[in-house]
């Protein structure tokens, strides 16, 4: 080889020696299905390897909290609604107990129970919604039409029940708007049936499944130490090994008189944390959610559904409270600032889904995009919640 060539050569090696990639920025949203909303994830890659998510939010941003300061205490029950509009009972509940917490009213019995069971009926619906379209963002398109064949069946009940179908208005402060339908428990326990032959279909069909695993198992692993800084909360930090859950650990309610068990991560596929655990809570947390409604409708009573003393105009005594219940996305909390008359003075709401979002700006860096899309999928998030 000449030394023409030989310098020709050395030279190309310090070349390649120098080369090195350019990061890319990638707009993911806010018109992309595997954003789960007007979601828009600003993407920083190299290649296939992420090495920065910046989550934007804001798209759906209603001034909500602004507007509670202009409506009386029960009008403002219809903008809980649109919160998370996949659960908009859940919504409602923990409103509900806020105000009547800083009003000491005691809820009539039947009235709690019909909650309870409402609430749960909504829980299952939000988790069939969370399970469907994961298992879409994963590659399998049967899952979700399973799931929303029995969703069909929840809603169906809930529009006999307060007349809508997605946002429903039907709890108030003191309780219930008005009472249940004949043959309300009839259907519910019909719908519970059929449902618990269900979940193991959905387990034979999607969790077990080969490629579903490996999709899942071992990527977007969020541990407990993540979990605490950034405030996650229902089946995020229940997938990081933490049995925490309101209804359990904080009752609100009459969620002590019930007996179920609260699922959490432990690593069955891959490692504790992981976007399979994840998953699979909420997959167990609809057969507890059927034990609890099971219970609620066993020990239903008669009698009315709205207190005496609160069929008027609501004012509420002067002070603030902090009230925390369990929604199918995690701890809603509303803190509510009273200054003696008919309208709120000030209303702060906790988004779960607002913390479990933002960890994914902790965890995304170093995974492959197709696993950026299944943890985004796996934390569930709804941005009308995380708007307001």
């Amino acid at each position: 080889m000449s030394e023409t060539a030989t310098g020709r050569g050395w030279a190309a090696q310090d070349v390649r020696r120098e080369l090195h990639s350019e990061l890319l920025e990638i707009n993911m949203g806010p018109q992309h299905p595997a954003t789960h909303g007007v979601l828009r994830l600003l993407v920083r890659t190299d290649g296939e390897i992420v090495h920065g998510v910046t989550a934007h939010i804001g798209y759906l941003h209603r001034c909500a909290e602004k507007i509670a300061e202009g409506c009386d205490w029960r009008q403002w029950m219809v903008y809980t609604d649109r919160f998370d509009y996949l659960a908009p009972i859940n919504m409602n509940f923990g409103y509900a107990v806020a105000v009547e917490r800083m009003l000491g009213v005691q809820v009539p019995e039947r009235a709690e129970h019909i909650r309870v069971i409402c609430a749960e009926l909504q829980r299952i619906a939000s988790h069939l919604i969370a399970i469907g379209t994961f298992g879409l963002d994963m590659g399998a398109w049967t899952p979700l039409l399973y799931c929303f064949r029995e969703r069909e069946e929840i809603l169906n009940i809930l529009e006999r029940l307060s007349g809508g179908r997605m946002l429903y208005n039907y709890f108030d402060i003191g309780g219930l708007r008005f009472d249940a339908y004949d043959g309300f428990e009839r259907d519910v326990l019909a719908f519970v049936n059929i449902m618990e032959q269900k979940i193991p279909e959905y387990d034979t069909l999607l969790s077990y499944n080969k490629i579903f695993i490996e999709r899942t198992a071992d990527v977007g692993v969020i541990d407990l130490a993540t979990c605490l800084a950034y405030g996650c909360t229902g089946p995020v930090l229940r997938g990081a090994g933490v049995p925490f859950d309101c209804r359990k650990d904080d009752p609100y309610s009459i969620y002590d008189r019930f007996e179920f068990d609260i699922p959490y991560g432990e690593g069955e596929q891959g490692t504790v944390g992981d976007c399979w655990d994840r998953y699979m809570v909420r997959m167990r947390e609809m057969y507890e959610s059927c034990r609890i409604i099971r219970q609620a409708v066993d020990a239903l009573p008669g009698g009315p559904v709205k207190a005496e003393d609160l069929k008027k105009l609501v004012k509420v005594p002067q002070g603030s409270l902090y009230t925390r219940t369990e929604s199918s996305k995690g701890e809603i909390g509303f803190h509510i600032f009273a200054d003696g008359g008919s309208k709120p003075f000030r209303t702060k709401v906790r988004s779960p889904s607002f913390s479990n979002l933002h960890v994914i700006e902790k965890v995304g860096p170093g995974m492959m995009l197709s696993d950026l899309v299944a943890t985004v999928g796996s934390l569930d998030i709804v941005l009308g919640e995380i708007d307001r």
